[in-house]
């Protein structure tokens, strides 16, 4: 079936408009680059500063809106959410690639997030606290911060969101959303819900365009208070940069190069569904992707055949197709940036066991297709055991002991997710402790959290700020310490607080 493009516009103070340059973009399928899902504009610094200009103005009277009423148009916004759930999966696969069953899941994602952070309306909590004085009261309260640019990936292009939007907005902030140049679609029906939601001009604003443009210039510009920011840690980096030279709060979650560790006692039918899960799901496009396998050399052998067995079973195609176990590479420079790492695999000296090359499956050839890869005989010290491929690409590595597994796995630049399969509760509670990762599945992939429970990593991947769960209002609110003196007298503290 054929569908016309969506005609995507920016968001600026409660109307949609063209950008100030009149320029446009296109989104293609990924899985046919034949089809333009949507065009979407190309917006300048002067489209920036108008958004931050609304969102400036909107601000001082949306941070007076108590936050039990500013949870309502959350749960709103979640309700509008699930009768688009379809709609949002069909269009999230039609332009980023993974298949249906993965796109329902990140809307339900942003659905979750809807209703958990309506909730956080009418919690928002502070602290009381005795003072060390006598008729003297101390607490706590959160405030707002101001304006959030909020700057999103495409493999999760409506959890991420969600997760970033909807803390901030509950908070009393507004917002600018700059969504990845390749899900602009997804963005658009995003803030359409939120605009049907009711929000007031000017509290959701969204701006398409470049991260050169777009993002530089709210990272830039001292209209914006915060940036969260969501994608690679060497642009990430950059961001961190810029908003430590304006003094802005900044929230960098970044890349991840997660390791599976499957010992010689662990039940090797279930880490095998895990290790199928966290090297091939989303085509292996996750921060949390699992693309090393630490394995026993006791199981070792056995556990790569078995994985080869299965990956052969797996089918690629369109994410539409309900038999498809792998979509597609979302554009051709990640395509490219997959082909390469395996020639960098192969000068090292890595076995490609199966996989490692594009598929000739008639119906692809339109595609960023990519075949699932399991390379072997990697070593701790090279290229592809410590980068991120951001691909269906994961590399066995033979370990010795519990503790040489450990070492490996703490050993590259990153720390987001982390697993061990193990049947042993001691190892099991020893790699909690020992593993430098933000998240620890025991006897599960190195899948991402859930809404209720902090998200992020350590090292390169993170800021030591945290999304998702109550630890991401730590993100979107400043903490005010307010003390009552009502002894009618001028008490000074440490000094003479004592009779």
């Amino acid at each position: 079936m054929t569908v016309s493009p969506r005609t995507c516009l920016n968001y600026i103070n409660g109307t949609w408009t063209a950008s100030s340059s009149y320029r446009v973009a296109e989104s293609r399928n990924p899985a046919d680059d034949r089809e333009i899902v949507a065009t979407f504009p190309l917006s300048d610094r002067s489209d920036v500063e108008r958004a931050i200009g609304a969102a400036r103005e909107a601000y001082k009277a949306w941070r007076l809106v108590p936050a039990p009423e500013r949870a309502e148009y959350l749960y709103r916004t979640g309700e509008i959410m699930a009768k688009r759930k379809e709609e949002l999966a069909v269009l999230m696969t039609r332009e980023m690639g993974k298949t249906l069953t993965e796109t329902g899941g990140d809307v339900q994602e942003g659905i979750d997030c809807a209703f958990y952070y309506a909730g956080e309306g009418r919690r928002l909590f502070g602290q009381t606290t005795p003072s060390e004085l006598r008729n003297k009261f101390a607490m706590t309260v959160r405030q707002s911060i101001g304006v959030c640019a909020l700057i999103t990936p495409w493999n999760f292009p409506v959890a991420i969101p969600c997760w970033k939007a909807f803390p901030a907005l509950v908070c009393g902030n507004t917002i600018i959303l700059k969504p990845a140049r390749d899900t602009p679609a997804c963005a658009t029906v995003l803030v359409e819900i939120l605009e049907e939601a009711g929000f007031p001009p000017g509290v959701v604003n969204l701006l398409h365009g470049s991260g050169q443009s777009v993002g530089q210039a709210l990272c830039e510009s001292p209209g914006v208070n915060l940036v969260s920011f969501t994608g690679s840690s060497a642009t990430g980096a950059t961001v961190g940069e810029i908003c430590g030279r304006t003094h802005k709060r900044v929230c960098l979650e970044m890349g991840g190069k997660n390791a599976q560790i499957v010992m010689d006692d662990a039940d090797l039918d279930l880490a095998l569904e895990g290790a199928l899960w966290g090297a091939f799901g989303t085509t292996g496009q996750r921060c949390t992707a699992t693309s090393r396998l630490l394995l026993h050399e006791k199981i070792k052998a056995e556990f790569v055949e078995r994985l080869l067995d299965k990956t052969r079973q797996l089918c690629i195609g369109s994410g539409l197709d309900p038999n498809t176990d792998i979509g597609p590479l979302v554009n051709r420079q990640q395509l490219d940036n997959v082909r390469q790492y395996m020639e960098i695999a192969r000068g090292e000296g890595a076995k490609v066991l199966i996989g490692g090359e594009v598929p000739q499956d008639s119906g692809l050839e339109y595609g960023y297709f990519f075949q699932p890869t399991i390379l072997d005989g990697v070593t701790p010290s090279m290229r592809v055991a410590r980068e991120e491929i951001f691909g269906p690409v994961v590399s066995a590595i033979e370990v010795k002991s519990f503790e040489e597994a450990i070492e490996i796995l703490n050993n590259t630049p990153y720390g987001l997710s982390s697993s061990i399969y193990t049947r042993d509760v001691n190892r099991a509670f020893q790699a909690i402790r020992d593993i430098e990762a933000g998240i620890t599945y025991i006897n599960g992939p190195t899948i991402g959290a859930e809404v209720h429970l902090p998200f992020g990593g350590v090292k390169q991947t993170g800021n030591g700020h945290r999304e998702a769960g109550s630890a991401v209002l730590d993100v979107f609110s400043e903490w005010k310490t307010v003390y009552v003196d009502f002894s009618g007298r001028l008490q000074r503290a440490q000094i003479d607080n004592r009779e």
